[in-house]
């Protein structure tokens, strides 16, 4: 997708969070994107950020926010959302996920599957995400070409397993380790919006060989990490039964150099604590908290004041299709409610406010991408546009108004989409 050099001063309501505890709230406000599509600055004041000869873009009562981020996607599971609901993790996975996986060796299905995903994360305003594929290059690579035609920013992981799985989902290391090259040669660019991302799918799927030589290919290309840690009591068990010389599962990513060595993303850590909670802090790990995927999949509910008081980076994610819903605004939801629902088991944790909600989506799941997820200069501008005026907003404060949008609106508010500085139109 050819950029269009130019800056440009947006002009709308504006919000957006620097730190978790609050918002920054600018009515009928400015912020100019310069020709690399990173925010040069934004004021209440134009002529603060115009040099004379900058187009200004009117969005006028519309609310413009940072675009949202999906720290933990199955695209190969896109299908089944919504299916097998009243199943625990370990049954779900044998009965439903992996035979469905196991369809993404037919090409023309990976392409039509993925197609719709990437779609869909457009519509419900999702501009990054970090995506499990599946163990089959080809259409790992078919998923990754989709993202950078769209102009959307995806880090997209080729799946390691060889273990515990079906005949069809197993890989030699040997033929991972090649289809990874193959991918990383094709994709990991300087500053690329799209790039893999080394995905050894959890512990119990991956003999030692196959964890080891995924933490080679990290170290050699510095490439991004993500995985599952801690979602559930029997997957725990197990993990401790095959890494009998690990003091937990976090640990056990650790010793074959997945766990912090490079940029690392865990999904779930509903039981994480103690000395895994400690590694995870030492190591800069970052949480990618997926409540609608905990619940459906029984697993428990993640301690996320807790990990805020322990200094642990902590975004959001769908985790489609555990998770039954794409869209992240609806996770900010489930977020705050499950947090309710902690709180009433511990009074001295507060539940999560509505602004650490929208900081977990926007900048700190941005984090993962770079300087993404906030209008402070000097960050790529992803962001939305949000036409709410069917939401019958009169009356309303904009941050109500924001509220509810999170919970009340869908797509259809979202009038606009933008990936550094690109307006992303319909795939």
């Amino acid at each position: 997708m050819d950029r269009d050099s130019k800056k440009r001063i947006y002009k709308a309501h504006i919000i957006y969070t620097k730190e978790k505890n609050r918002f920054e709230v600018l009515e009928n406000a400015y912020v100019a994107v310069d020709a690399d599509g990173r925010v040069a600055g934004v004021s209440s004041e134009p002529a603060l950020l115009d040099d004379g000869n900058t187009e200004v873009v009117d969005f006028g009562d519309c609310l413009l926010i940072p675009a949202m981020n999906d720290l933990h996607v199955h695209a190969s599971q896109y299908r089944n959302q919504g299916v097998a609901m009243d199943l625990e993790l370990l049954p779900w996975l044998q009965n439903y996920t992996f035979p469905e996986e196991m369809k993404y060796a037919d090409m023309d299905y990976a392409e039509r599957m993925y197609r719709r995903f990437v779609h869909d994360l457009w519509r419900v305003g999702t501009m990054r995400s970090c995506v499990f594929a599946t163990i089959h290059t080809e259409s790992t690579r078919v998923l990754m070409h989709l993202f950078r035609e769209a102009g959307m920013g995806a880090l997209v992981g080729k799946v390691g397993m060889n273990s515990n799985c079906p005949e069809g989902l197993s890989e030699s290391v040997e033929k991972m380790m090649q289809g990874y090259e193959a991918l990383i040669e094709e994709f990991n660019k300087p500053d690329a919006l799209v790039r893999p991302i080394v995905t050894p799918r959890f512990i119990p799927s991956c003999t030692p060989e196959m964890l080891r030589a995924c933490g080679e290919l990290a170290a050699k290309y510095q490439l991004p990490v993500q995985s599952h840690l801690s979602e559930n009591k029997d997957e725990i068990a197990l993990v401790q039964s095959l890494e009998p010389g690990s003091s937990c599962y976090g640990d056990a990513y650790n010793h074959y150099g997945l766990f912090g060595q490079t940029p690392t993303v865990m999904a779930h850590c509903v039981f994480t604590e103690g000395e895994e909670l400690a590694l995870m802090k030492r190591n800069g790990v970052m949480v990618a908290h997926c409540p609608t995927s905990n619940l459906n999949v029984t697993t428990g509910i993640a301690p996320i004041r807790q990990f805020f008081e322990e200094g642990l980076r902590v975004g959001l994610g769908s985790d489609i299709s555990g998770g039954h819903d794409l869209s992240i605004f609806r996770v900010m939801v489930y977020a705050i409610q499950m947090s309710k629902l902690h709180y009433q088991r511990n009074r001295e944790r507060r539940f999560l406010a509505l602004s650490e909600a929208f900081w977990m989506a926007t900048k700190s799941a941005g984090s993962f991408f770079g300087r993404v997820g906030s209008f402070e200069p000097g960050y790529e501008f992803d962001a939305l546009v949000i036409n709410d005026s069917d939401l019958n907003h009169d009356n309303y404060s904009l941050l109500e108004r924001l509220e509810r949008y999170i919970y009340l609106g869908d797509d259809r508010q979202i009038e606009k989409r933008f990936c550094r500085g690109m307006e992303i139109s319909e795939p």
